[in-house]
């Protein structure tokens, strides 16, 4: 029975890690915070810069919204997105609610970049999503607000740590650099 497990997991880091090398990254779904539809992201991010962020209200490094906020308003019209997943992977420092962890990023931070249901980043029960940023960049979240930036190709450009602000000029200097590339024909 143990093999089986094992087999089933290979598997499906196979299909995880040729999803992501075909450009696929963005070929799944997610339900925005507190909404019913999912959103495809390819169809509505595909061609667009990405920062894909795991966040959480309540860790001590939530005052990184507000420069995630700056980055999605100061780049939102040249192609760029923050996309924001709430996990409580690292000490349950996130909301079990929706409703309030979309009130405290908004009340609290003024947040308007999109954000998705609550997820796991890390470990056997991550999403395919953090799966493939995984195994694009060797690098899993070690905390919350965790960045990986992907480019208008849908494939991941970078990876920056908890600790790097938002506002950090590597972080600037990346977007910008990622935002000079061709938008993808479709």
């Amino acid at each position: 029975m143990k093999s089986i497990g094992y087999l089933v997991l290979a598997v499906l880091m196979t299909a995880s890690a040729t999803a992501a090398a075909a450009g696929g990254l963005l070929e799944r779904s997610f339900r925005p915070l507190t909404g019913k539809t999912p959103v495809e992201l390819s169809q509505a991010y595909g061609g667009q810069v990405l920062l894909i962020v795991n966040t959480a209200s309540k860790c001590g490094l939530a005052p990184q919204f507000e420069g995630l906020e700056s980055l999605h308003s100061r780049y939102k019209a040249r192609g760029f997105s923050v996309l924001g997943f709430p996990s409580a992977d690292f000490r349950g420092q996130e909301y079990e609610d929706e409703q309030k962890i979309q009130e405290f990023c908004t009340l609290t931070y003024g947040v308007k970049f999109p954000m998705f249901e609550r997820v796991h980043v890390v470990g056997d029960a991550a999403t395919p999503l953090y799966r493939d940023l995984l195994q694009a960049t060797g690098e899993a979240p070690a905390w919350n607000f965790h960045k990986y930036l992907v480019g208008r190709d849908g494939k991941v450009v970078a990876s920056f740590g908890s600790r790097t602000l938002p506002e950090d000029p590597e972080i600037v200097a990346a977007i910008e650099q990622a935002l000079r590339a061709p938008v993808p024909a479709r």
